[in-house]
């Protein structure tokens, strides 16, 4: 009898974690998951680990470590694991011995240390946090090439490219076209410096997170993924397009050097690329709704609008610089979301925050785990002093 694949979860308690455990469920038995990391929300976290029963648990702070325990001995629960906590809590989550493979779900930069921690530790990696591979990707490809480490991409475009690419050669591909849907803002005129937070993060047909739904709507989420693409897929940013698709059924194409084009089409739902990463080079069978295209009406396509939307053009200026300007631009955005979840700033200046960065930053080459951490600091650091303009102003 073949044992069930070891699965970590770096962000058990966010959205792709949470999806990801439905997707263990929906295995029948196909999984387990020996470890699991969380950042606060330790109500969901007891409630995962009192149904899964990981060997490894990691929360973000002490305090929140002492609660859990706490927690779990008043319920009275079945918990032989270990309980950690901050930064080297998640690695010990990510470099567990028993897992094969890590699901690298976290948000933001918080996800790096850990994601390279498992690579070097020789495990595979489902990648849903899209920011290490922003902020470092050249590392990231660099180390999972040396260690034969397979990155399998969790993000619906990236997942749709990697299923289109199967069986083809790189120098076959002339270019790879991600689709966006456009946002909650994609028909909007004017009026953008009067959006607020909740609008921002009403996605018009994922289920998301607040960040990379404020990332979608300002088409920042995009412009990542171009540099996500570029680091998964080892292709020339200039082969790399974007095409916003309203309806979200076409989750990505890529079309080759005899002009033929690939497709893949499917339903809104993270639970189909999360399969597929946890499966590869398998699928498993999902229980989920079929996608009926006689009820499809039409499907569209067009150019994105870089004057309202010039966060993407910001992501392609900064690949093209490279090194630690990737780097600098995850680390302002997240510094300028934050602020405008926070209602500290305006929908506009989130772009011109990190415009301001990247025209103050001198970027380097990526050659080492430091690298990429200082130079995130030291752009946190321009990032805040920008809202802090911007807010008072």
């Amino acid at each position: 009898m073949i044992r069930p694949k070891r699965i970590s979860i770096l962000g058990s308690t966010g959205s792709i974690g949470r999806s990801t455990l439905d997707v263990v469920r929906l295995s029948k038995g196909l999984y387990e998951v020996v470890g699991l990391a969380a950042g606060q929300n330790i109500q969901l976290l007891l409630e995962q680990i009192c149904e899964f029963k990981p060997r490894v648990v990691a929360v973000m702070t002490q305090e929140a470590a002492e609660e859990l325990k706490m927690r779990l001995k008043a319920l009275n629960v079945a918990f032989n694991g270990r309980v950690f906590y901050g930064k080297d809590g998640y690695v010990e989550v990510a470099t567990l011995r028993l897992a094969d493979i890590v699901v690298s779900a976290m948000v933001g930069a918080a996800g790096i240390v850990p994601t390279v921690a498992a690579i070097e530790a020789g495990k595979d990696i489902a990648l849903a946090n899209k920011e290490v591979l922003v902020a470092a990707g050249p590392l990231v490809r660099s180390l999972a090439d040396k260690k034969r480490v397979n990155i399998l991409p969790v993000d619906s475009e990236h997942s749709a490219i990697f299923q289109c690419l199967a069986g083809h050669r790189r120098r076959e591909v002339s270019r790879i076209l991600l689709t966006a849907s456009g946002g909650p803002f994609r028909l909007k005129q004017e009026g953008f410096e009067a959006i607020t937070p909740e609008e921002a993060v009403k996605h018009p047909n994922w289920s998301m997170g607040q960040k990379i739904s404020v990332d979608s709507s300002t088409l920042m989420n995009k412009g990542f993924e171009v540099i996500e693409a570029k680091w998964l897929f080892e292709v020339e940013a200039e082969k790399i397009e974007v095409l916003i698709h309203p309806q979200s059924i076409v989750h990505s194409l890529v079309e080759f050097w005899d002009g033929s084009m690939l497709a893949h089409l499917g339903i809104a739902d993270m639970r189909i690329p999360i399969s597929y990463a946890l499966s590869w080079p398998e699928r498993m069978p999902l229980d989920l709704p079929r996608l009926d295209l006689t009820a499809v009406s039409s499907l569209s396509f067009h150019a994105p609008d870089l004057k309202r939307f010039p966060c993407l053009l910001l992501a392609y200026e900064a690949l093209r610089r490279g090194g630690t300007a990737t780097t600098a631009l995850n680390a302002a955005n997240e510094v300028a979301v934050e602020a405008f979840l926070q209602h500290r700033l305006a929908f506009t200046a989130i772009v011109e925050v990190v415009r301001r960065v990247l025209e103050d930053f001198t970027h380097q080459e990526i050659t080492s785990l430091e690298d990429v951490l200082s130079a995130d600091a030291l752009a946190r650091v321009k990032a805040h002093r920008a809202v802090d303009a911007l807010a008072s102003a």
